[in-house]
């Protein structure tokens, strides 16, 4: 099959969003999908205020058009509202085109606390954007209820998967979180004030904080908690030994509509404490297991301090049933295709590794 994929997100943008992307492709690839991924760095662009590492395409509207005439897909997903996903809205609506969207990010949450704007302002937008879609992919059925309570109900599910082989709980422990005083506390992901990081290095635990990851927001943290160790970013092997070396991952994220990064955790075998917020709700919650892997409280220090008593082997146990094979598969079912034309195919765990910028 002949997929295009038209994103605002990718590297050197870090982040479980180009992650999740990127892996993708790779899947799609290794099954003898032909693709066409359209992205930032292919076109002029700017950064983007106050995140100067995601570029912006500028007057790509033409240019958007020309390349998806020109390689003429079978199916066009538009993974992000930015301006290369307008674009490719754009074009697909003139010529009458199917297309699949994808909701990554709870958008209008995200621009309400970087500007104080309402929420509620933003979600017309999005309505515009994701209406027209004749499928929206969400990662959990909680998202899912909560797009058709604004709207919008032609929803697909399309979970995340782990790379199973990197991330596993017999990595070697992370040389710089070695001797640090127990318990390790862990946060992964972008430095950002949305990301709500503050209330992690705030908490009253014992211990260490650890911050992995880099952002905006850093160097104010790092100046504001000088006791917390700030590592910047880590790709591959270093990132699955700092998940293993971790006695817990902390998520105090309440916008992100998954959290790729607690399912490595839980694969790491290190359990999760986050808030009870959609995203952890569908990952932690009870669901019949013997042992939980998580913990949730609307205190994340409380949550923090239950997570700590988890057995890892649970934990290890719940991240493997995050497979990217499946996940894939769920992609390719949620294009505006013929589904009696997608056939099965395994893919190996090493060819799903995620792509790191170079």
């Amino acid at each position: 099959m002949r997929i295009a994929i038209v994103t605002d997100a990718w590297h050197p943008q870090v982040n479980g969003v180009v992650r999740t992307l990127q892996t993708t492709v790779n899947a799609l690839r290794a099954g003898g999908h032909e693709l066409d991924v359209l992205t930032p760095d292919q076109f002029a662009s700017v950064p983007c205020p106050g995140y100067p590492e995601i570029r912006l395409a500028l007057g790509a509207g033409r240019a958007v058009a020309s390349r998806l005439r020109g390689f003429a897909p079978d199916a066009i997903h538009v993974a992000t509202e930015g301006p290369l996903g307008w674009a490719a809205r754009g074009y697909c609506l003139r010529g009458g085109k199917p297309f699949s969207t994808s909701f990554h990010t709870r958008f209008p949450e995200y621009v309400a606390m970087r500007t104080g704007m309402p929420a509620k302002w933003i979600w017309p937008v999005m309505r515009r954007f994701h209406g027209r879609s004749d499928s929206i992919m969400v990662a959990t059925e909680t998202l899912a209820r909560e797009l058709a309570d604004q709207g919008l109900t032609r929803t697909h599910r399309w979970s995340r998967g782990v790379d199973l082989e990197l991330f596993s709980p017999g990595n070697p422990p992370l040389p710089e979180m070695l001797g640090l005083p127990g318990p390790v506390q862990l946060y992964v992901g972008r430095v950002a004030v949305e990301k709500n990081i503050e209330a992690f290095l705030n908490s009253d635990t014992p211990g260490s904080k650890v911050v992995i990851g880099d952002g905006p927001a850093r160097a104010a943290l790092a100046l504001a908690f000088p006791d917390a160790l700030f590592l910047g970013a880590r790709h591959g092997q270093a990132l699955a030994s700092a998940y293993a070396t971790a006695d817990v991952l902390v998520f105090p994220s309440r916008t992100d509509t998954f959290g790729l990064v607690m399912v490595e955790a839980l694969a790491s075998g290190t359990p999760v404490a986050a808030y009870p917020v959609p995203g952890p709700l569908d990952i932690l919650a009870d669901k019949g297991r013997a042992l939980p892997v998580g913990a949730m409280d609307d205190d994340i220090g409380a949550a923090t301090m239950r997570a700590l008593t988890m057995d890892r082997g649970a934990c290890a146990a719940e991240g493997r049933r995050y497979d990217w094979g499946r996940c894939t598969q769920q992609f390719l079912a949620g294009l505006r295709v013929d589904a009696s034309a997608i056939g099965e195919f395994d893919v190996p765990q090493e060819l799903c590794r995620q792509l790191e910028p170079s």
